[in-house]
This record gives structure tokens, C-alpha cells and sequence, in this order.
């Protein structure tokens, strides 16, 4: 028993004619009657009466036809399912992600990306930059957002955003009340540095590669604090001065102002990673709404 078997049974009960389901068949009638009569043998039992009033079905006919529209339309759904899949529109992506990047660069990703595919299942996962590496070698995510730099072979790397960098400092701090500051300004100031994860300098490099060309090398208190809002809330809490992108500003932490720095050209620059090779069908499409943003 072939699929077009059942197709063709099915039309011929819904049009109660050999006639005009070979019609809406495009096919000539005594090809459809032979198909017919196959199904039959192959059943060993008859299906469908031949009457003064076209075709009526069998009461093993009528069982038949209940059961193939079943099939049918369990085969038309794997296949839809199976298109889609294949296009991107459904199935499942992990994301891994820097907890700065929900700040201002993940929001409107993920709004768009659902927009656009909402049978998708997202599965986000709140990691440090080497956790994203290690899982997206393990294939535990198939994407990953973290700070430049960063090489790896095994990896497809991509700017995605790039910010500028702010002052940080207490809101009772001698620059607190300006609009605009030099880094070396605070060349004497005690530093809070964020986290350098393994072999990836990130943010932290960005940082102090700053301060070495404005003249100084930081004098820091506390080194490798990973949250962007720890490091805002050491600030306010008087421990010291920060480098940070600009979205940080959006924490709005009691007792830390934000200065713009006038002579530092260095950027945060936010990337995404996946593993090298063919990416599949979701990830193309999280990938082609990623890279198509500005990398403003």
C-alpha cells in the first residue's frame, strides 16, 4: 500500500464518483479505477460499490477512510514539521550569555528573534566567558556572547555591539560633578577591576590596556569581580574607581556616577561564538538576526 493509494481512495469517497475524483485527480478514470481495485486486492476485501447513484462506500470502506485521513494528515504534519525545521522556524537553540550583555545587547535580539520565530524553544543560560567556550565545545549551547578578545580555531567569532567605556566612580568622588574626564585623572585613584576568566582577557584587558595608554598602570583594590553590578555597588560603596561599557549606566546604582572618558578610544566590544562547520537550520536563523544588527 502506497501513500498515493490512500490519496486516491479518499478523494474518490469524498466525491462519491470515479469520474470526478479522477478529475480533481487530473488523472484518467480507468488508471484510478485499476488503483482501486489494487488497494482492494491488497485488502482482500471490497471497498467501495459501484451504484446507479457513482460510488458508495463499504462498511470496511467507511473503516478505511476514517483511518487513511488519520495517515494523511499525520503525514502532511511530519512533513510541515520537517519543512519548518528545516528553515529555522521551529526547534530548540541554547544561548549563553555574559550576565552584561543583558544590559542593552541580548534584549532586543531576543525580542526580535521571537518575533520572528516564535515556535522556537529558547533555552538561556547566564555563564562566565569560559563556561560559554567549554559548553559550546561540549555542544551543550549551540551559541554563545561574551567580551573580545578572543581567538579560538574551533570557533566562528563575531563582533556584535561595541560600546563606549565610562568612568565609574563614588558620588562623593572630586570628578563626580564633572561632564566629561581623563582617565589619567584617576591615574592615583584605587582600582576595581573586573575578572580575567583563564585565556580569555576580555573586558579586563579592554580595561587595562586604557589606563596603560593614558600613562598608568591602576592601582587596584579588588581585582577579578565578575558582575558588572558588583563592581557598580564597590564604586558606590566608596572602595574605588571602574572602567565600565557605557550600559552599565542603565543599573542606576545609588551612589555611583558615570563620567565620559575623553581620551580613551577603546571599546567594549560585545561577540558571539559558534562551533565551526554547518550550522543547523535555528542557529542560521538566531545568527542571520544577530549579525544583521549594527554593531553600534
Amino acid at each position: 500500500m502506497e501513500l498515493r493509494h490512500l490519496r486516491y481512495f479518499v478523494t474518490i469517497a469524498e466525491e462519491q464518483s470515479l469520474t470526478r475524483a479522477a478529475a480533481r485527480l487530473h488523472i484518467a478514470q480507468p488508471p484510478l479505477s485499476a488503483q482501486l481495485r489494487k488497494l482492494e486486492a491488497e485488502l482482500g476485501t471490497t471497498l467501495v460499490q459501484r451504484t446507479a447513484r457513482g460510488a458508495q462506500l463499504t462498511e470496511p470502506g467507511r473503516v478505511l477512510l476514517e483511518e487513511a485521513r488519520r495517515i494523511l494528515h499525520e503525514v502532511d504534519q511530519a512533513a510541515r514539521m520537517t519543512r519548518e525545521v528545516g528553515s529555522g522556524l521551529v526547534g530548540r537553540l541554547a544561548l549563553g550569555f555574559i550576565p552584561s550583555a543583558s544590559n542593552a545587547v541580548l534584549p532586543p535580539i531576543l525580542r526580535q528573534f521571537k518575533a520572528e520565530y516564535p515556535d522556537v524553544a529558547l533555552h538561556l543560560q547566564e555563564l562566565r566567558p569560559n563556561e560559554i567556550v567549554d559548553r559550546l565545545h561540549d555542544r551543550r549551547i549551540d551559541a554563545g556572547l561574551f567580551y573580545l578578545p578572543f581567538e579560538d580555531p574551533a570557533l566562528h567569532v563575531r563582533s556584535v555591539a561595541e560600546e563606549s567605556l565610562v568612568l565609574a566612580v563614588p558620588a562623593t568622588h572630586r570628578l563626580a560633578g564633572q561632564d566629561r574626564v581623563e582617565l589619567a585623572e584617576v591615574a592615583q585613584d584605587p582600582f576595581i577591576l573586573p575578572a580575567r576568566h583563564g585565556n580569555m582577557p576580555g573586558l579586563y584587558a579592554i580595561v587595562v590596556d586604557a589606563c596603560e595608554r593614558a600613562g598608568f598602570s591602576p592601582k587596584v583594590v579588588q581585582r577579578d569581580v565578575w558582575l558588572m553590578q558588583t563592581i557598580v555597588g564597590l564604586v558606590a560603596g566608596g572602595m574605588g574607581v571602574s572602567v565600565v561599557p557605557d550600559s552599565v549606566r542603565r543599573l542606576q546604582r545609588a551612589g555611583a556616577v558615570f563620567l565620559p572618558l575623553s581620551d580613551v578610544a577603546e571599546q567594549a566590544q560585545t561577540a558571539i561564538a559558534w562551533r565551526g562547520g554547518t550550522a543547523q537550520p535555528v542557529l542560521r536563523s538566531f545568527l542571520d538576526i544577530v549579525t544583521a544588527r549594527p554593531a553600534g
